[in-house]
């Protein structure tokens, strides 16, 4: 038994240096070739490498996808920011637009009225609750404003000043229908004659005028000019109120009835010129 085991261990033994031997005669062979020994570790680490490898790049992929994710969204802000920088721009570019053609249309006005003192004034406030009913503006009684004094924009009037404070001033407007005390004289000049009338009410359906009381029967044409006769007490005559649009009878059917297209926009009053005829009469 004994001998068994001797005989089992030289037979290992006489195993284990052939396969030394084998292995050692490979590795020497020619010196073009690579050893076994570094050609199965190359293939071990070849197979490890492409085992590693195509996890690692989808971590790095995803890495560098959120990476510029976040600088998109970051351009996207800086982006944003400009074009809201731009819309401001051009808010203000439209605003001073629309400031220097009214100040231009408030300069024409005040050249064509010189027989009368003029007084630039801007709207401060108006209520939305009485849109069409009055304005305040910036000047007052320390401006040798009074009650009265008629009161233009553009190239309209639009009423007169009802109240008068040291630096503010109340402008009832030709739309405020609940004021009878506001319904101004005006004429139509013809060739035949001068068509009487007064301004006594607005159609807000239409945003026009309304002239009743007309005391003539001659045929009024759309077009024509209508101004203020010069007949209501501080108001001269003159003044631009704006053109007829249409011509019908008033409800009695007794006598004409005139729609008038208002020369001021009564909807962005933004600067006014009041008119002291006072002015003209100490002339």
């Amino acid at each position: 038994m004994n001998q068994f085991f001797t005989n089992k261990k030289m037979i290992i033994l006489l195993i284990s240096v052939i396969m030394f031997v084998s292995l050692l005669s490979l590795s020497l062979r020619s010196g073009d070739s690579t050893p076994f020994l570094q050609q199965a570790s190359n293939d071990i680490t070849a197979v490890l490498g492409r085992a590693f490898s195509g996890p690692a790049n989808v971590v790095t992929n995803a890495f560098e996808s959120v990476n510029n994710l976040q600088n998109t969204y970051e351009e996207n802000q800086r982006l944003k920011v400009e074009i809201d920088k731009l819309y401001e721009r051009q808010a203000e570019i439209n605003v001073l637009r629309d400031e220097n053609f009214r100040l231009g249309e408030e300069l024409e006005l005040q050249n064509s009225l010189t027989d009368f003192q003029t007084i630039s004034g801007t709207v401060i406030s108006r209520n939305p609750d009485n849109w069409v009913d009055q304005i305040v503006v910036d000047r007052g009684s320390q401006d040798g404003v009074a009650v009265g004094m008629p009161v233009m924009s553009g190239n309209g009037l639009i009423g007169r000043i009802s109240e008068v404070n040291p630096t503010s001033s109340k402008i009832v407007l030709l739309t405020n229908i609940e004021q009878t005390a506001n319904q101004v004289s005006s004429e139509i000049v013809l060739d035949e004659e001068i068509i009487y009338g007064l301004i006594s009410g607005y159609d807000s359906s239409n945003d026009r005028l309304v002239m009743s009381q007309i005391t003539s029967t001659l045929e009024i044409s759309e077009g024509e000019l209508i101004t203020t006769s010069g007949l209501g007490g501080m108001i001269p005559r003159g003044l631009v109120i704006g053109e007829v649009e249409e011509v019908s009878m008033d409800s009695h059917g007794l006598a004409q009835q005139v729609y008038v297209s208002p020369a001021a926009d009564f909807d962005n009053l933004r600067y006014v010129t009041i008119i002291n005829r006072l002015a003209e009469s100490g002339e």
